[in-house]
């Protein structure tokens, strides 16, 4: 793409954006999905289309010029109207839509999010698909910075005005233990007690939801280990090394040691978390909404048909939202 000496493109102007808030070129350069040497070269032109410096490039992190922290005000409105502008037109005509950054829970990644790649694919032929999974905080931040579209998330207590939320799956906490650890459930909570946590990490919405309930209940549990991978505490739990408190959908990530642990309720108060489709408010129009639609069905059978199969007491414990 050539660029016409002293205009200024949304493309510039989305690369600036990126680059103030990334506070580094190579970051910038990741989330947009460009080269470094190109976002700095835009870069270079924008300032010599404007006439003045926006970002001292020699200094680590990058900060903004004052000219940089007046322009970003301006070109932060201007990104909102083309995102608008866009959004508008995508309701009249999904399948004109050139592009879609989705943000998925490492959670759907293997059973969800294949089915609904291929159906979004359908309804939006011309369309090319940015997907990222990863840790909830993490989507939800480039949701907010615009790196993502849309994102669906385990949805934290403190989320930001700014967005909507459209709600999509209720997923309970419950006690895995390595089999035959918990032969009378009347005494769960002594056997527990008497036995170590194999804790999720803390780092994450999970962790911290699960280590507030906990305390929330009066309870100091024994732990050596706090992990992030739900494949190696079911691994440890399998062994018998310990029990943890996971979701049926951190169960079934790590299915091959399912035969090998039982799934038990809490012991005490019940404990969920809501996994939700969000986006900024008003940015995507009815997009959200209809792709909340599109993923529930898909998780009716391919997550909560599963569990509620391998953990009939589960029961509307764990059910579809919306």
């Amino acid at each position: 793409m050539v660029d016409t000496p002293g205009k200024i493109t949304l493309w510039q102007v989305e690369i600036f954006v990126a680059a103030a808030e990334e506070s580094s070129i190579s970051a910038a350069a990741r989330r947009l999905g460009a080269s470094n040497s190109a976002v700095s070269q835009q870069l270079s032109n924008l300032e010599s289309a404007l006439g003045a410096r926006l970002l001292e490039r020699g200094e680590r992190p990058m900060p903004l010029t004052a000219a940089g922290e007046m322009f970003l005000k301006r070109a932060q409105a201007i990104l909102n109207e083309a995102a608008q502008a866009t959004a508008e037109l995508t309701v009249r005509d999904m399948s004109s839509r050139v592009r879609l950054r989705l943000g998925m829970i490492e959670d759907f990644d293997a059973d969800v999010t294949p089915a609904l790649l291929m159906k979004l694919s359908e309804t939006m032929p011309k369309a090319r698909f940015l997907l990222e999974t990863g840790a909830s905080h993490r989507l939800l931040d480039k949701l907010e910075t615009r790196g993502l579209d849309l994102t669906v998330t385990a949805e934290p207590t403190d989320l930001s005005s700014a967005l909507e939320v459209h709600p999509l799956l209720q997923d309970p906490y419950v006690v895995v233990a390595p089999k035959r650890m918990i032969r009378d459930q009347a005494k769960m909570l002594d056997v527990l007690r008497a036995k170590p946590l194999i804790q999720y990490t803390s780092r994450h919405v999970m962790g911290r939801q699960i280590a507030a309930h906990l305390t929330r209940q009066n309870l100091v549990l024994s732990h050596r280990f706090e992990l992030d991978s739900y494949h190696s505490i079911m691994a440890m739990v399998a062994r018998g090394e310990g029990w943890t408190i996971l979701t049926p959908l951190g169960v079934m990530r790590a299915k091959r040691f399912m035969d090998r642990v039982e799934t038990f309720p809490l012991p005490f108060a019940p404990l969920s978390r809501q996994i939700s489709l969000i986006a900024r408010r008003d940015d995507e129009q009815d997009m959200p909404a209809t792709l909340a639609a599109t993923i529930r069905p898909l998780i009716s059978e391919e997550i909560v048909a599963f569990c509620q199969g391998r953990m009939p007491w589960l029961g509307d414990q764990m059910k579809v939202l919306g």
